[in-house]
This record gives structure tokens, sequence and C-alpha cells, in this order.
């Protein structure tokens, strides 16, 4: 028979993970919905700003999460840089999603062999002074290491969405995304919009990096595992639903949790891909796009 403290259990550690794939898919859905460009190495800089955060403990005893006041910024302009100068020019292809597809899957390419060539394929976990510690709310455990992953998620999936819903360029970000040739009309600066959005998309990327380094080990591959659960997102939530891909994560992260209690782990990814072809012949455009 099922134990009820174990189902509870169970969600609460899939919410807590679902937060982060929540994060790291809404970056991933503006830069597929405003672009039309899909980023085989979104993940990759995940990757990278959680190493930044490890050596950043280890050598100066920085806590991780404040190591973002530094990451983010350089990945914000480094995601400027790259749009500029690799992005900008395949723009003009006949076919954008796939040529930026083989595009970001060899960034994504360069970026894991720099890694594995600056850190070794040996496998990290951010440990702070709090990793240890717990609350414990009746029977169920939570982790302060892993609600504050969460919580830096949430704050990470509220800064885009008023960017997005109460400034003027988060505006224009919108205009393009549900209208380019209008938005062009009314004077926008596509370019720039585009530029802005690609950025955030890599700086969210960082948030979302470090969050899943409080969860889960990782080294420079992983991004490739990671980048599996984003397409299940951004899918499950419709793409360029920004919503949509945050609570697709929290469906998601519930549905591991609770498969990975009752089922053979082999089994989870079976079970989450079949709601995903489910998903794809019953609403192709995704569960929370109109």
């Amino acid at each position: 028979m099922w134990n009820p403290v174990v189902i509870l259990q169970s969600i609460v550690s899939g919410l807590l993970m679902g937060g982060i794939f929540a994060l790291f898919g809404v970056g991933f859905s503006l830069t597929w919905g405003v672009m039309k460009v899909i980023n085989i190495a979104h993940a990759a800089f995940g990757i990278l700003a959680a190493y930044a955060a490890y050596w950043g403990l280890t050598v100066f005893g920085i806590d991780p999460i404040l190591s973002l006041a530094v990451s983010l910024p350089l990945l914000f302009g480094a995601g400027l840089l790259i749009h500029r100068f690799l992005v900008q020019p395949i723009t003009r292809s006949r076919d954008v999603v796939v040529a930026s597809m083989v595009l970001t899957f060899g960034l994504a390419i360069v970026l894991e062999n720099l890694m594995l060539l600056a850190w070794s394929p040996d496998e990290r976990l951010i440990t702070t002074g709090y990793s240890s510690t717990s609350i414990f709310l009746g029977d169920i455990i939570i982790r302060i290491s892993n609600l504050l992953a969460f919580l830096l998620s949430m704050v990470g999936i509220g800064v885009i969405y008023l960017f997005l819903y109460r400034t003027r360029t988060g505006k224009a970000v919108r205009a393009t995304w549900q209208d380019p040739e209008g938005a062009a009309l009314q004077g926008i600066n596509l370019r720039r919009v585009s530029m802005i959005t690609f950025g955030m998309a890599i700086a969210s990327s960082g948030a979302g990096g470090v969050a899943m380094a409080y969860m889960y080990s990782f080294n420079p591959p992983a991004h490739n595992l990671w980048l599996i659960f984003l397409f299940l997102v951004v899918i499950v939530g419709g793409v360029g639903s920004i919503l949509g891909s945050a609570v697709a994560g929290l469906i998601i992260g519930v549905i591991i949790g609770l498969s990975g209690a009752f089922f053979p782990m082999q089994w989870v990814n079976v079970l989450l891909f079949g709601l995903l072809m489910g998903i794809l012949l019953i609403k192709p455009e995704g569960l929370f796009r109109k």
C-alpha cells in the first residue's frame, strides 16, 4: 500500500526540482519563441555558471548565489556578443531553426571541450555549510540547499516576467514574438530586441545551472541530459509561452518525483517521453498555448 508520507515527500521534492526545470525552460523558450532560434548550447552555459560558482566557493569561499552577481552580467554580455557575431548572420537563412541548431550544437561541443580541458570530466557537487541542514515539516524533509535552489529559480522567473510585462523593452520583445512584421512597422528595432532576448536567455541559463548544481553533481557532458529536459519543458508548456514553460517545469518535476518513488528509475524517462508523445499527438502547440 502506498505511504501518504512518501507520496507527499515525492511531490515536494519534485516541485523543488521542477522549479529549476522551469527557469531553464523559460530562457530556452524565449529564444525559440521570439527569434525562432533553438539554442542547443543553452544548458552548456548553465554548466559553465555552475563551475564558476563551484570554484568561487572552493577557492574564494564565495557563496554560490552571491557568485551570480559576477557570472550573470558576464553571461549576458557573452550572449550579446554571440548573437552579434554568430546568431545574427544566420537569421538571414531560409531555415533559421535548422541553421541555429547546427550552429549552437557546434558551440555546445566547443564549450564542453573547453570545460573538459579546464576542469577534467570529474563530477563536482556544490557543498556549502548549510548543505546538510534541513527543515522538517512534520514527516516531510526539505534540504535548505534545495529550497534555496527553488527560490533562486522562482526569483529568476519573476524577474523575466516583470521584464517582459512591466518594461518598455520587454513589451517590445513580446510584440516581436507575436508579430515581427507588425513590430517592425511600429518602429521596434528587431535586431536590438533579439540581441537583448538572447543575452537574457543565456543569463537565465546561468542562474538555472547554479540552482541545478545545488541539487545534483555535474560535469561538462551533463548539459546533454539537461537539454533533453529543456525540450520536454518547452514542448509541454508551448514554445514561447513563459507561463506555460514555468508550469510545465513544475509538472514535469512532480512527475519525476512521483515516478522515481514508485517505479524503477529506467521507467521514469519512459513515462516522461510517453507523456511528450501524447501531447504532440493531441495538442502539438503545447498545453498552455492558445
